[in-house]
């Protein structure tokens, strides 16, 4: 550490990914800003031991670099475990990722030079498919990743800085939601009037999620957190389809189901929503059969997200869907 301390804080929530936490970790281990200049704050709320061995035994903790806080198995949402993680800080800067990421050697040196830059903001880094598993997007069914272009108002704590005067005026994340608690604080620090930047060349890597269909629609229920970020930020609604659908393949879903198939108006809604929802696996011949052979899958993904925006807009006299 610096006389002064560190300059940023890494702040990371962890569940269950002992695996995934360590290459987090490695990846930090390798980073090419000076270790002085940085510490790393992990919370999780994992079962067993494999998490803890993991943080006890890993080299950047007995550098003085790492410190974590262990909370009572399953009783941590994402936003318990990030507050935690950012009241622990010592930085006057706290940079959020996920135990599912990897970022490049330089990336909090390009941070903290965003920061520097933007002195004040919340400063929002680019993320991408891991470029060692993305692959799988066009190998497994239903693999899933997250592809930011800063900046955006949903404020994805893959990569996010915000200064820690902003968090504590803010209260920090609301832990009520059980998804879009970071949206929800980034859409409240751009109504206090605090400065929201991108920093695209602040890059880090997302890990590609190749579950299958059950386990892809295992994790949806969470999502009925946005129709709370909907109702109490009513601006986002302009970048939903309709103002109303949060993906237009949930629109075309729902007219297509709405007409009659065999007639010329419900056949163009289905081929619209076949267009909005197709994997794309490239115009091969074999891609284009692979992403049809996905479309049911597909269309039962839509379905069930639209009943779970649903009940949430029902909780929270909204609409979304």
């Amino acid at each position: 550490m610096t006389p002064d301390g560190p300059d940023l804080t890494v702040a990371v929530a962890s569940h269950e990914r002992p695996l995934r936490l360590r290459w987090l970790l490695n990846a930090l281990e390798e980073q090419t800003l000076e270790r002085a200049r940085f510490e790393v704050v992990v919370c999780h709320d994992s079962a067993g031991e494999a998490t803890e061995r993991t943080l006890g035994e890993h080299p950047l903790g007995a550098a003085g670099v790492l410190r974590h806080v262990r909370l009572p198995a399953g009783t941590g949402s994402a936003a318990r475990q990030r507050n935690v993680a950012w009241r622990a800080a010592r930085a006057p800067v706290v940079v959020f990722t996920d135990d599912d990421c990897r970022p490049p050697a330089d990336w909090l040196e390009r941070v903290l030079t965003a920061v520097r830059r933007h002195p004040g903001a919340v400063v929002q880094g680019a993320v991408r498919p891991d470029p060692v598993e993305a692959h799988l997007l066009a190998a497994a069914p239903h693999a899933r990743s997250l592809r930011v272009d800063p900046p955006v108002p949903w404020g994805q704590c893959a990569n996010i800085a915000y200064p820690r005067a902003v968090l504590e005026r803010l209260g920090g994340f609301d832990e009520a939601y059980t998804a879009g608690e970071d949206a929800d604080l980034a859409l409240r620090a751009i109504e206090a009037g605090v400065a929201y930047v991108g920093a695209p060349d602040a890059l880090t890597f997302h890990a590609v999620a190749s579950s299958g269909l059950v386990g892809h629609l295992r994790t949806l229920r969470r999502w009925q957190g946005l129709a709370r970020v909907v109702a109490r930020h009513p601006v986002v609604r302009r970048r939903l389809a309709l103002r109303v659908f949060w993906k237009p393949s949930h629109a075309w879903l729902l007219l297509a189901a709405a007409l009659p198939w065999r007639r010329t108006v419900g056949a163009a809604a289905l081929a619209g929503w076949a267009a909005a929802a197709r994997p794309r696996y490239g115009a091969s011949a074999r891609g284009v059969v692979r992403a049809a052979t996905e479309l049911p899958g597909r269309a039962v993904v839509d379905l069930v997200e639209i009943a779970v925006l649903a009940r949430g807009s029902a909780r929270e006299r909204t609409l979304l869907l």
